[in-house]
């Protein structure tokens, strides 16, 4: 009887291991649990959801299940278990998901009443693509939006399941997973701690020695940051790219737990970007929720755009596509990333590295000899830094103003705009035969805060 009402409420993921609570006393829900502990390695499956009830009620006892960090098991797609080794035991709800995935089409006013001369669309028009948009940057509210937060689900579940009380993470000067992360964190009651990486690290410091006044400012994600009241700490480009981030974070989160006076206090590193292989299964999900979307849809994708930064998410949308169509026995479409920094060999090795973290196994269901000659096989890693991270051309710049003012959606400088834009301008016009008559998928993973650091130059253009 328990199986088959636990199985009845699969779908309200918040609710489903909390229905028998309102139904059982507290005596119950205990020997229920020690039964169910008891027999479930023997009878049940570690995924199944009588198990799944077991852990929720053993975790989350006397937590309330809307708070934002009630704990749910992770019950991955049903694909999942035969390819990886490492999947989270638990996950956290924090997005707002599924999110949308919007067609794009030409504005007819542009070129007439309009400022904008051209389309920016027109290319897709010419060679007759469909575009399609999976809106990433609406996740979550503005604390929480873009693509980090799929990702911390995994990850602050992680922390919170193993009694860490602080996080360290690290990032670009306006970078949207600090943010997010100092959110998020807040939310669920653990203290935040952003190693910010920016060329005005030494001139901030210097000033606060001279005149115990923090210049480090209030634009875009640096505003949030500060309301949600997380430790900021700077490093220079230099010292970014000498030490490196791990060891970045490393030291920090060695230096906070020497120095503070809580014993045994416990401080969670996350990579930058959120990028491992626990924060990489957000994607895995990311693909399975618009595959849903595909089906119900009835259309099928033949390219998949998007922004590389940090791998993490890279990586989810290539073993999930990549898998999940193999397991169907379906065509995969072609993956592209298109990075904003580093080169795509580096790209190609980081999403290896990840697949690698996070258990995956192809010993006899692929013809590929390594994680590596996998990841090719699906991914073409495109280099579309421009300038360099997180710095743009008038071009690029114009383009995201241009593409708002002709769809309402508000790309990002650092990363879907550079993305968007190297797609429109580099491969369809070099290689346009490819795209051809096909249904072209963007995926947009936020970060419109970015565009408050670049005011002066997108007044140019809205002058």
């Amino acid at each position: 009887i328990i199986e088959i009402k636990v199985q009845s409420t699969m779908h309200s993921r918040r609710c489903r291991c909390s229905y028998l609570s309102h139904l059982l006393k507290v005596s119950q829900l205990v020997m229920l649990l020690s039964i169910v502990l008891s027999t479930s390695k023997t009878y049940t499956s570690r995924r199944s959801p009588i198990h799944a009830l077991a852990m929720s009620l053993h975790t989350n006892i006397n937590m309330n299940p809307f708070s934002p960090s009630y704990l749910t098991p992770y019950i991955p797609p049903q694909w999942v278990s035969d390819y990886f080794k490492n999947i989270p035991e638990n996950r956290l709800h924090l997005a707002n998901l599924p999110t949308p995935l919007h067609g794009i089409h030409r504005n007819i006013e542009v070129g007439s009443d309009s400022k904008q001369s051209v389309s920016v669309l027109n290319r897709f028009h010419e060679l007759n693509i469909n575009l399609f948009i999976k809106r990433d940057d609406m996740t979550a509210g503005v604390e929480l939006g873009g693509n980090k937060i799929r990702k911390l689900d995994f990850l602050l579940a992680d922390a919170l399941s193993n009694n860490y009380d602080s996080v360290v993470t690290i990032g670009g000067e306006q970078s949207n997973h600090c943010r997010a992360t100092a959110a998020a964190c807040r939310m669920v009651g653990l203290r935040p701690h952003l190693i910010l990486r920016t060329k005005r690290a030494t001139q901030v410091e210097e000033h606060r020695k001279q005149n115990d006044e923090d210049s480090f400012g209030y634009t875009g994600n640096i505003l949030f940051d500060r309301m949600v009241g997380a430790s900021i700490y700077t490093c220079t480009p230099g010292e970014y790219g000498r030490l490196g981030s791990q060891e970045l974070v490393k030291r920090l989160c060695q230096d906070i737990t020497d120095n503070s006076e809580i014993n045994n206090k416990k401080v969670y590193p996350i990579p930058v970007g959120g990028s491992n292989g626990i924060g990489t299964f957000g994607y895995i999900e990311g693909v399975s929720e618009i595959n849903s979307q595909l089906d119900r849809g009835q259309t099928n994708l033949h390219h998949v755009v998007f922004a590389c930064g940090s791998g993490g998410t890279a990586a989810g949308i290539t073993l999930g596509f990549a898998l999940s169509n193999i397991a169907k026995n379906q065509d995969v479409p072609q993956l592209h990333a298109v990075g904003v920094c580093d080169s795509p060999e580096y790209f190609y090795n980081e999403v290896a590295t990840i697949a690698d973290e996070m258990g995956l196994d192809l010993s006899t269901r692929t013809d590929c000899d390594s994680t590596v000659a996998f990841v090719k096989k699906y991914l073409t890693a495109h280099q579309g830094k421009g300038l360099g991270y997180a710095t743009s051309t008038q071009e690029e710049l114009d383009f995201i103003t241009n593409f708002a003012s002709e769809t309402g959606i508000v790309l990002d400088p650092v990363y879907s705009g550079k993305a968007l834009y190297h797609f429109v301008t580099h491969e369809l016009v070099e290689r346009p035969e490819i795209y051809r008559n096909t249904n072209v998928l963007f995926w947009h993973t936020g970060g419109s805060l970015g565009n408050y650091d670049k005011i002066d130059s997108l007044s140019k253009t809205l002058r």
